[in-house]
C-alpha cells in the first residue's frame, strides 16, 4: 500500500506540492509570531537581570528603563547629584552607579559611568583593564575596536547633524566579556569626563533638572582647555545624571529605596515591572497576530477541503477500478486518508521549520540593532500546538476518505 501511495503522490506531484505549500505557509505565520514574541520577552528579561532598581528624575518609567538598561538614548531630565551622593553612601545599597549618555562613536553609544558599576555588572575583562584616568575607555565585547584605539566622541549621531567633541580623546584600555545585553555594544567612559566635556562642573549643580541637550549648550563655554580626571567621589555639588542604577542589598531594601525615591522630583522603578507592562502590550499584539494566523489557517483548511473533494471526484474512475479489481472499501479509504494526512503533516512540519527560520532572521536583525541576545527556541507549548494541528489534519482527511468509502464502483466506472 505504501508503494501505491508513493506512486500516486509522484503522479500527482503538482497538486501535492500546492497542498504542502498552503499548509506550511499558514503554519509558519503562527509559529513565527509565537517564537519571535517569546524571544523578545526572554532576551529583554535577561538583559535587565543585573539591574534591580533604576532611579531618575520624575518622568516616563518606560523611557527611563529603555535609556538606562537598554541604552536607547533620549533627552531625559537629570536627577540631582545630591541624590547620587546619597545613594552612593546609603547602607541599603550594595552599589549605585550613574549612567550618562548622549554621545556616540562609529555608531556605538558612549556611556559615562563608574568602575563600580562595570565591576558589578560585566563579569570581567577579556583583555586589558579598566579606567586609570579620565581619558580611558572600556568597550563591550561587540565593539569592533582594538585596544589602544582612539575615540573622539560625537554629540548625538552623524545623521542627525551631531558634532564631534574636540575637548578629549579617549583611549581603549580594556574589552569586557559578553553579557548578551545592549552593553556589549557600548563604549564606557568615566562619568567625570562626560561631565567635563559637556561643561557640567560642580558649580552648575543648580541646573540638575535641565535636559542633557540643554546642558550641551553650555559645553563649549566651560570645557575648553580644562583637564579631566577620574573622579568617582560624589557630593551634593556633583552634576546631575540621566539615571542611577542601584543594587539593593536585600529585597526589603529594594522596596524601601523604591518607596523613598518614588516621590517628589525623583522616580524609582523596578525594570522587571516596567517590562511586564511592555510584555502585556506585546501579548495583545501577539493575540491579534495569532487571530490573523488562525484565520489564515482556517481559510487554508477550507480551501484544502475543497481541493481534496475535487480530487476525489477526479479520481472516481481510479477508485472504481480498484473496487472492481477487488480492493476492499476500507483499504481504499485508508489510502485516501493516508495520502492526505501525509501531505498535511509534511506541510505542518515544513511550516514549523519555515517559522523557526523566519524568527531567527527577524531576531538576528533585532539583535544587530539593539544588542539584546534573544533566544529563538521551541517550548512544550509549541509541541502541543503541533499535536493539535496534526489532529485537525487527521480530522480533515477523514471526509474525503469517507466519500471514497461510500463510492460505488459501478457508478464510478459509468461516470
Amino acid at each position: 500500500m505504501i508503494r501505491f501511495i508513493l506512486s500516486d503522490l509522484k503522479r500527482l506531484w503538482a497538486g501535492s506540492l500546492v497542498v504542502v505549500l498552503l499548509v506550511s505557509l499558514a503554519t509558519a505565520l503562527g509559529v513565527t509570531v509565537t517564537l519571535q514574541e517569546r524571544a523578545l520577552r526572554l532576551g529583554t528579561a535577561r538583559a535587565a537581570d543585573k539591574f534591580d532598581l533604576v532611579i531618575g528624575a520624575a518622568g516616563s518609567e518606560t523611557q527611563l528603563v529603555l535609556s538606562s538598561v537598554f541604552l536607547q538614548a533620549a533627552p531625559l531630565p537629570l536627577v540631582s547629584g545630591e541624590t547620587l551622593a546619597s545613594l552612593a553612601k546609603d547602607p541599603r545599597a550594595a552599589w549605585a552607579g550613574p549612567v550618562g549618555f548622549g554621545d556616540s562613536f562609529a555608531g556605538y553609544p558612549i556611556v559615562g559611568t563608574t568602575t563600580s558599576l562595570i565591576d558589578n555588572t560585566s563579569g570581567g575583562f577579556v583583555e586589558g583593564q579598566g579606567f586609570a584616568d579620565g581619558e580611558d575607555a572600556v568597550i563591550g565585547s561587540a565593539v569592533d575596536l582594538p585596544l589602544g584605539a582612539e575615540i573622539k566622541p560625537m554629540h548625538g549621531a552623524a545623521e542627525e547633524g551631531g558634532h564631534t567633541h574636540t575637548e578629549i580623546v579617549y583611549h581603549v584600555q580594556g574589552r569586557l566579556k559578553p553579557t548578551g545585553t545592549p552593553w556589549d555594544r557600548a563604549i564606557l567612559v568615566p562619568i567625570s569626563s562626560v561631565w567635563h566635556i559637556h561643561g557640567m562642573e560642580a558649580h552648575e549643580s543648580g541646573h540638575d533638572h535641565e535636559t542633557a541637550q540643554e546642558h550641551e549648550a553650555h559645553a563649549h563655554d566651560h570645557a575648553e582647555g580644562e583637564e579631566t580626571g577620574l573622579n568617582e567621589t560624589f557630593t551634593a555639588e556633583t552634576p546631575g545624571v540621566p539615571a542611577i542604577l542601584v543594587k539593593p542589598k536585600t529585597i526589603a531594601d529594594a522596596y524601601k529605596l523604591r518607596q523613598q525615591y518614588r516621590q517628589g522630583n525623583t522616580l524609582a522603578v523596578f525594570p522587571g515591572e516596567v517590562l511586564t507592562k511592555l510584555y502585556a502590550t506585546l501579548g495583545d499584539a501577539r493575540e491579534v497576530l495569532s487571530v490573523v494566523a488562525l484565520g489564515a489557517q482556517g481559510l487554508v483548511a477550507a480551501s484544502l477541503i475543497l481541493v481534496t473533494l475535487t480530487h476525489i471526484v477526479q479520481r472516481r474512475k481510479q477508485i472504481g477500478a480498484l473496487r472492481a479489481f477487488g480492493a476492499p472499501r476500507s483499504s481504499i479509504s485508508l489510502i485516501v486518508w493516508t495520502e492526505l494526512f501525509a501531505l498535511f503533516a509534511t506541510g505542518i512540519a515544513l511550516g514549523f521549520a519555515i517559522g523557526f527560520a523566519a524568527a531567527k532572521i527577524i531576531t538576528g536583525m533585532l539583535i544587530a540593532k539593539s544588542g539584546v541576545v534573544m533566544p529563538v527556541e521551541f517550548a512544550k507549548a509549541d509541541m502541543t500546538q503541533a499535536v493539535l494541528l496534526l489532529a485537525v489534519a487527521a480530522g480533515l482527511a477523514i471526509l474525503p476518505a469517507w466519500l471514497a468509502y461510500r463510492q460505488s464502483p459501478a457508478e464510478a466506472l459509468r461516470g
